[in-house]
């Protein structure tokens, strides 16, 4: 494979030898995202070729928005690793219903997915128990039905913002608005409670 700068990517994509490009630049997909998921995706080979072909049709209609900052393969990688962490996620909930998810979490009662930590002390999690603990009856007593359904999804299970949406029949931002107001709720009853948001973000937050 021809080695390429910046400016003779972008010349080849969009020229008349465009399809020798993209078959370059298709290999070099292909091999990024077998480093990057070595050992964590099952039939690597098959999957690193579906998710370059949709890197490609991303990378190919984005092409104005490389500012040349990198290296253009180092750039286009990384697109590819997002297409594919997103079809990732996408498939981890494409079989699982609102409804699981609500129970799961109603018989597991476990803290927000991203504030997870195993690594601290047992003091530590003890203090992290109990502001989750804290923070969840602030949630069953201050939010309405469909704030609680969207802070258990996302925040609690991990649940992508668009999978979500779409099992609630809402749209992103409408979800993302539902949200956010969720969250005044909860610093407005923090406060009341004598807390500041940010005591319960560090005694659950991670380190």
């Amino acid at each position: 494979m021809k080695k390429r700068t910046n400016e003779e990517w972008l010349d080849a994509l969009r020229g008349p030898r465009r399809d020798k490009a993209i078959g370059d630049l298709r290999e070099v997909l292909v091999r990024g995202l077998k480093v990057a998921f070595a050992g964590r995706v099952r039939g690597l080979n098959e999957t690193a070729e579906d998710f370059a072909q949709d890197a490609l049709i991303r990378v190919l209609n984005n092409l104005d928005s490389f500012r040349g900052e990198s290296r253009f393969t180092t750039w286009a990688q990384r697109v590819a690793v997002r297409v594919a962490y997103t079809e990732l996620r996408r498939r981890r909930w494409r079989d699982v219903s609102m409804q699981e998810v609500l129970e799961r979490h109603e018989k597991s009662g476990r803290e927000p997915d991203a504030l997870r930590d195993h690594t601290s002390s047992p003091e530590r999690q003890t203090a992290r128990k109990m502001m989750v603990e804290t923070l969840q009856s602030f949630i069953a007593e201050e939010l309405t039905r469909r704030q609680r359904e969207a802070m258990v999804a996302v925040m609690f299970e991990g649940m992508p913002l668009e999978e979500a949406a779409q099992r609630m029949e809402t749209n992103r931002n409408a979800l993302y608005k539902l949200l956010h107001d969720a969250r005044k709720k909860l610093k407005k009853r923090i406060e009341a409670e004598g807390l500041s948001p940010g005591e319960v973000l560090e005694a659950i937050s991670e380190g």
